[in-house]
């Protein structure tokens, strides 16, 4: 069994995943921010990720895997966003990704096989109206992604799962009614949205040794969103 890291474990696709990985018999570490975890079984561990400083002396000397889940979802039409905003987003969401990589990199160096897991979106390889914001955050990962998956075979894969719409509390104000919902599970060619159990399987596939001969990958797990008309 492993030692694996979820960054922002504490509710959504991050907590889906830690507990994934728990029943497959793993240690997970586990951090949060807004909201503590809530399971004794995860060493939980507090982490602003857009600080200047991390601190991951709680990690074993050998981590297996991470998984960083931090992210956010702001939609508005292009003419609206400030060019700060795209700034703010990148710190969070590509800034703070590679901070923690480069932090933890010696640590997954001393695993026999690595793998790490970053999100984008489907909004990035199909476009989708009022998603400037997130989808050039998230291109910037797709190609993050790409370039560590070059730069750090064979040791450590590294890989990237592109979901659309997801029922966690990142995307509450998309389905704020039952109205909404309904829309949104028409528009997938699953009729439904995604949810964080089906991403967080995506992402135990992509960290486990099933997936030893997979790196580099953009995996799109998104109901059809963006194969099928």
């Amino acid at each position: 069994m492993g030692n694996y890291l979820v960054v922002g474990a504490s509710s959504g696709i991050g907590k889906a995943l830690a507990i994934q990985l728990l029943e497959q018999g793993h240690s997970v570490y586990g951090t949060y921010k807004n909201h503590e975890i809530d399971s004794s079984e995860i060493h939980a561990h507090f982490l602003d990720v857009q600080a200047d400083e991390l601190d991951f002396d709680f990690l074993p000397e050998a981590l297996d895997g991470i998984a960083f889940c931090p992210g956010s979802i702001n939609l508005q039409a292009f003419s609206r966003i400030k060019p700060k905003a795209f700034l703010e987003d990148f710190d969070l969401q590509v800034v703070s990704a590679v901070k923690v990589l480069q932090a933890v990199t010696s640590r997954l160096k001393k695993s026999k096989s690595a793998s790490v897991v970053l999100f984008s979106t489907v909004a990035v390889q199909t476009g989708f109206s009022f998603h400037a914001q997130v989808a050039a955050s998230k291109g910037a990962i797709e190609g993050l992604t790409r370039a560590l998956a070059a730069e750090w075979a064979p040791r450590i894969r590294v890989n990237a799962i592109a979901p659309s719409l997801t029922d966690t509390p990142l995307a509450a104000k998309l389905l704020s009614s039952e109205e909404k919902r309904s829309a949104n599970d028409e528009r997938h060619p699953l009729k439904r949205i995604g949810t964080a159990k089906d991403i967080a399987s995506a992402a135990a596939f992509l960290l486990s040794s099933n997936a030893a001969w997979v790196t580099g990958q953009i995996l799109k797990v998104d109901g059809g969103m963006s194969g099928i008309r």
